[in-house]
């Protein structure tokens, strides 16, 4: 798993970014809305009973689902035409391959890449292994942040370009209570760069901050590995396979 993702601020043609819009995703009446008021931060902490790596497979891999379930339901407005680059406020993801080479990508087109790189590692059994007495890889953990790094492309392209759609679909308390939630999680096992999440702080430091957030350290106690987004792997499975 070798493809790797740059990001460029602004536009590629050397123009200047058009003047953000205003948030909808920011406005007090709808970060407040969740689909429960569960404290996420106990959430995310490792049982002590269980051992690092199968908590992070089983809460990467829910999370996968879930995002990807997420996504489908705003994917018939997030075409080539509405979203010509995957673009995140003024910063744009650009899709490097396994020989390093820039692929000239629709958001559609790197979601799917995101999607099925991703389905195809946490169905490996030599990566995500489920038969007892199986090791997981050296790679494991730097697997498991690349990734949470591009689940959370998918979620900050979600709230930036499809929020309208979202709200039509009242999915806006699904969503909020998704990201709180896998946040939280990438923050108390250090996975992903917070440079890499800068662009969605500010929505970050609202829903976070009233659940139980801040700068996580890992640390032991109880929860269980069960994601409060609502859907099933089965649907997002066959998501990825029709798009």
């Amino acid at each position: 798993f070798s493809i790797s993702c740059r990001k460029s601020k602004g536009k590629p043609n050397g123009k200047k970014p058009a003047p953000e819009e205003k948030k909808l995703y920011l406005e007090p009446e709808y970060t407040k809305s969740r689909i429960t008021d569960f404290e996420f931060k106990e959430l995310v902490m490792l049982p002590r009973e269980i051992d690092l790596n199968e908590w992070l497979a089983s809460n990467t891999t829910t999370f996968f689902h879930h995002i990807n379930l997420q996504y489908s339901t705003i994917s018939e407005f997030c075409t080539g035409e509405s979203c010509q680059t995957m673009a995140v406020c003024n910063t744009q993801y650009y899709w490097y391959d396994e020989r390093g080479k820039k692929i000239k990508c629709t958001a559609p087109q790197y979601v799917d890449f995101v999607m099925s790189s991703v389905q195809k590692l946490v169905t490996d059994e030599d990566v995500f292994p489920t038969k007892y007495g199986k090791e997981f890889p050296n790679s494991f953990e730097s697997l498991v942040k690349k990734i949470c790094k591009y689940l959370f492309h998918v979620l900050a392209h979600i709230y930036s370009s499809h929020f309208k759609e979202t709200l039509a679909l009242e999915l806006h308390g699904h969503l909020n209570t998704l990201y709180t939630h896998f946040i939280l999680f990438i923050r108390e096992f250090n996975l992903v760069d917070p440079k890499e999440t800068t662009v969605m702080d500010d929505l970050t430091e609202v829903l976070c901050s009233s659940s139980g957030g801040g700068s996580g350290s890992s640390s032991n106690g109880s929860g269980n590995g069960s994601s409060s987004s609502s859907g099933s792997s089965a649907g997002a499975q066959n998501h990825v396979k029709e798009r």
